[in-house]
């Protein structure tokens, strides 16, 4: 009951993020400089007179008063509708449907390589707290968190695609395509939850049930994996929840860096040819992926902590 409590008030969280979402969004695009309608003539590369302009203007709803511009669009919404691109003519849904496995391939290799830094240097730091693998993470904790990642993907593109030449710098193909950009983007995430991590292991690892599993002689690293990793991850867990949204703003200047050919350019290149459509539809997006993966945030602490499972314990 406790679970489907917890899914029936977050979905209606996301309907709530949506509907607010859809108004902000719609409200900004209307007060951003610039005409969609000059931008699509213009990209026509064709001389336009003033009936060409008011004639599309006519064609896109513009001359309609803004609160039916924006009823008319939240009814399209409602039918999964969002619309076409100004620019290429084609429906925002395909478009997102087409990028969105390129940006959940790229945020998956970023994931991937934050988890194998992050966890043997979080473990080797609670194991050996004050030696050298405590006093290696903290160091890649500072590098972490005072380059920018822009800087940061620079400096791997300068040094193994321009100097060493071992790896492609721009583009999206085999796998070595993703080698850069992933790193990038996971490395500045590994120093912080590396350091989390350390100091969750440390908090557990003091605890009484430790020192009573020690005491009964099980062995180390099952006390370790077992009992106190779960425990040390709640906190990773809640900081990840928090900060999905920044993951998500990271991808995007990523995929600028690199030419990855995600959902980050694409509203990019959208934002720069006020294309409206495809900018609403990737904030939408973005709103309801940040409220899903805080749903699965909060299943997951029912996993970590049998207490909240069995209502014993209350979600923060």
């Amino acid at each position: 009951m406790l679970l489907w409590k917890l899914v029936r008030t977050r979905l209606l969280q996301l309907i709530f993020v949506l509907l607010l979402l859809s108004f902000v969004t719609f409200a900004l695009m209307k007060l951003a400089p610039g005409d969609p309608v000059l931008s699509i003539l213009n990209s026509d590369e064709l001389s336009v007179t003033k009936a060409d302009e008011a004639r599309l203007r006519k064609e896109l709803g513009f001359d309609r008063p803004l609160y039916e511009q924006y009823g008319r669009w939240m009814l399209n919404l409602l039918r999964l509708d969002l619309g076409h691109s100004y620019i290429k003519g084609n429906p925002v849904l395909d478009e997102i449907v087409q990028r969105l496995p390129t940006t959940v391939q790229l945020t998956a290799g970023g994931l991937a390589v934050m988890v194998l830094i992050a966890a043997p240097l979080g473990l080797l730091a609670a194991r050996y707290p004050g030696r050298w693998p405590d006093q290696a993470g903290r160091i890649l904790a500072l590098i972490g968190a005072s380059v920018p990642s822009f800087w940061m993907g620079l400096l791997l593109i300068y040094a193994f695609a321009f100097k060493l030449q071992w790896l492609p710098s721009m583009g999206k193909g085999g796998f070595a395509y993703q080698i850069l950009p992933s790193i990038t983007l996971g490395f500045s995430m590994a120093a912080v939850y590396a350091r989390l991590l350390r100091a969750g292991l440390l908090e557990s690892l003091s605890q009484e049930y430790i020192r009573a599993a020690r005491a009964r002689g099980i062995a180390e690293w099952r006390i370790m994996g077992n009992h106190a990793m779960r425990a040390a991850l709640m906190p990773v867990v809640t900081v990840f929840g928090m900060s999905i949204g920044n993951l998500l703003t990271g991808s995007v200047v990523i995929e600028m860096l690199f030419s990855w050919p995600g959902l980050g350019s694409m509203a990019v290149e959208a934002i720069f040819q006020r294309d409206y459509p495809v900018i609403q539809g990737y904030v939408l997006l973005t709103g309801a992926f940040v409220v899903l993966v805080n749903l699965l945030v909060d299943l997951t602490y029912t996993f970590l902590d049998p207490r909240i499972r069995y209502g014993k314990a209350g979600l923060t």
